[in-house]
């Protein structure tokens, strides 16, 4: 892999995406850092973590316009895959990265081969159920433009490489608060000796992951639930295993259940025969050392039924499953901010970490390159935590009771994971002090072996009346939809920021309704679209009236994803028109870059109106666009739940900031210098 080495053999990436092979390119701003001497350079923004998160961030505030860099401590990026689903909304943010999200859907395995969930004795044994998760909406794109995805986070983290010029091989050793930002130390190998190189800069955006170091630097605590479970992650390749499967039972996850081994096999992509197994342990009795090659090797046997002759196992990581939020996003008087794992940890049911991750990213790089550029005021990276740490207590909660119910299934076969740490506890607790840990090991795997007895043919079968009767709950259980789940549309989508960089007052719902609102998404799974404050903007399919124009797009797509741009949606009507024109005006005092979207009715290009040009002269940063509902949907206003006669102005990041019947605004310019104050977190003097 080509790199550029500075003064203490450190190395500098920068790539395109989706290219292999990564360029040699060197800025004058790395040349004064390579040398290592003289005063520290000062940075816009300095990015501690070159994983999916990190990596997003230095993608988005480029394309701000801010000047940033990203340390990491690897000399290499890991091939371990780790996150591996891609959610709706994610995907709809990849979709505006030069064509990630296209390439995404090209490069992961076709959809058949990891829609379900299997859960069976061995991989070559017996079937005990499986769950699909994939409808037929998700491939007729009915509440997104783009589908979920099953792509490994390795590969993720190689394609946004692009031009980002990265430090590797330095991690940060060291922060102190400045008057005019962060004085950062990165200590680095230098011929075996451990140097440290300073750098300066105004904001230090923390993407380094669960362990986040600057995170302890800067003295932020973690709040809730410690040490789950402990488990080893075995990344291996077969593809014979991986031509088996495809073959005869394809999956994304496989969660196998024996008396010789209890295992979850991650399927990261059954064409190549890439794996990851995930296997509980049990310290000190079992300790991660125990888990050498061979002995996986031979729990992957077990797993399977047989022996794959192409088992080459890659890397072994112990890992601790937490369920921890941080207590606040930043720190050193809001120098630092917490982005992604570093700012919480989820157990992995359902994939919201780097999910939630990068939208944590994308939330704050629009806020970013308004403040660093000058248009919004220092309070708005306050909204970044009011927005998303209630965000990220929601999905701790959620991905623990997806956890808790995954669990359910070992439990209704007799295999309840609550007695097996119950037991641990209590060799712990008794036998700790008395006896050696080898002789505890033989006790704990002895009782571990007599539970695992449970899953035996002899019981788990329909002629012996306790395997009939488990058989028989586990399938109510999948049916029912009470196993682990993958998709959560009504989480994904249905999201909805209180309070932050919008105007909240104008939300006409109760915090008791939206609770209410909350209560039936969630138990119904069910994402129901609506254009209230502070949710994502709905998708619907819409045409330009022009035909110079794309032609046909999703709503979403009315949003740049090359600039930090508001948009304002209106029907054509009179007062709505005012608006849009005041919205304009003001917006480019503020030197804010605005649109305005007006949203034509069906048929209204085969009627050929004119379009808007006369209503918003002079002003010509404006489309219209023409509805093309689904045959069984409602109009765009309907879809959204409000009058037309509302206007609905759009964030950079595809919330709704503010709403407002048009006919009830009395001075139009007035209302919208008080939205945007409200919104850039401005004074009144300044807007």
């Amino acid at each position: 892999m080509p790199s550029i080495v500075g003064g203490g053999g450190w190395r500098l990436f920068s790539a395109d995406r989706g290219m292999t092979s990564l360029r040699r390119r060197q800025s004058p701003l790395f040349s004064s850092l390579a040398g290592g001497g003289g005063d520290a350079p000062h940075l816009p923004v300095v990015i501690v973590g070159a994983g999916p998160v990190g990596l997003v961030l230095s993608f988005l505030l480029t394309k701000f316009g801010i000047k940033c860099t990203v340390i990491e401590k690897s000399m290499e990026f890991t091939r371990h895959p780790r996150a591996h689903f891609i959610n709706n909304r994610t995907m709809e943010i990849f979709r505006k990265f030069d064509g990630l999200a296209g390439d995404i859907e090209k490069a992961q395995p076709p959809v058949d081969l990891w829609r379900k969930f299997v859960y069976c004795t061995s991989l070559s044994g017996s079937v005990l159920g499986s769950v699909d998760h994939m409808k037929q909406e998700d491939f007729d794109k009915v509440i997104s433009p783009i589908s979920v995805a099953h792509f490994s986070q390795y590969k993720l983290t190689r394609d946004l490489v692009l031009e980002n010029k990265i430090l590797m091989g330095h991690e940060c050793s060291s922060i102190q608060l400045t008057d005019e930002g962060i004085l950062l130390g990165a200590s680095f190998n230098n011929g075996g000796t451990m140097q440290e190189r300073k750098l300066h800069c105004g904001l230090l955006l923390a993407a380094d992951g669960a362990k986040s170091t600057v995170r302890e630097l800067a003295g932020i605590s973690m709040e809730g639930a410690r040490d789950l479970q402990k488990l080893v992650s075995v990344h291996f390749l077969s593809r014979n295993l991986g031509k088996y499967l495809s073959s005869e039972r394809p999956g994304m996850l496989f969660f196998i259940f024996n008396p010789d081994a209890i295992g979850v096999l991650v399927a990261h992509d059954l064409e190549h025969g890439e794996f990851v197994l995930q296997i509980p342990f049990y310290p000190p009795q079992q300790m991660f050392d125990d888990f050498s090659i061979k002995v996986c090797e031979q729990i992957i046997v077990k797993l399977v039924g047989w022996e794959p002759a192409d088992v080459q196992v890659l890397d072994i990581k112990p890992w601790v499953m937490h369920a921890e939020v941080a207590e606040k996003y930043t720190g050193c008087n809001n120098r630092v901010i917490l982005v992604g794992d570093a700012a919480h940890r989820f157990p992995p049911a359902g994939g919201f970490g780097m999910n939630t991750g990068v939208q944590d990213a994308h939330n704050l790089a629009w806020k970013l390159g308004l403040l660093l550029n000058g248009v919004a005021g220092p309070s708005i990276l306050q909204t970044y935590e009011s927005e998303r740490k209630p965000v990220a207590i929601s999905n701790t909660k959620l991905s623990v009771q997806n956890f808790k119910a995954a669990m359910s299934v070992p439990a209704t076969l007799g295999l309840d994971p609550t007695v097996a740490n119950s037991v641990h506890q209590v060799i712990n607790s008794s036998l700790g002090s008395v006896i050696p840990r080898n002789l505890q090991k033989t006790v704990l795997e002895g009782l571990f072996s007599i539970g695992r007895a449970q899953v035996s043919d002899y019981i788990l079968n329909e002629k012996n009346p306790i395997g009939s009767l488990r058989l028989a709950r586990l399938r109510s259980i999948l049916d029912e939809g009470k196993s682990l789940q993958l998709q959560f549309p009504a989480e994904d989508l249905g999201f909805r920021y209180e309070k932050g960089a919008l105007v909240a007052e104008d939300c006409a719902e109760t915090a008791q309704q939206a609770e209410k609102l909350k209560h039936i998404n969630r138990s119904s799974g069910e994402y129901i679209p609506s254009a209230k404050v502070g949710s994502r903007l709905p998708h619907m399919l819409v045409k330009t009236l022009s035909s110079s124009s794309e032609g046909v797009l999703s709503t979403m797509d009315l949003v740049s994803g090359d600039k930090v741009q508001f948009v304002l949606i209106v029907a054509p009507l009179k007062k709505s028109y005012e608006l849009a024109c005041a919205m304009l005006k003001i917006a480019e005092e503020l030197t804010l870059s605005a649109k305005v979207c007006v949203m034509w009715p069906q048929g209204s290009v085969d009627a050929k109106v004119r379009g808007s040009r006369s209503e918003l002269a002079p002003w010509t940063n404006y489309v219209d666009v023409e509805e093309i509902p689904r045959a069984s949907d409602n109009s765009w206003w309907e879809t959204c739940q409000v009058s037309k006669n509302k206007v609905i102005l759009v964030r950079p990041d595809e919330h709704i900031a503010w709403i407002k019947e048009s006919d009830m605004v009395r001075d139009a310019d007035s209302e919208v210098r008080r939205v945007f104050s409200q919104i850039l977190c401005l004074n009144r003097q300044q807007v």
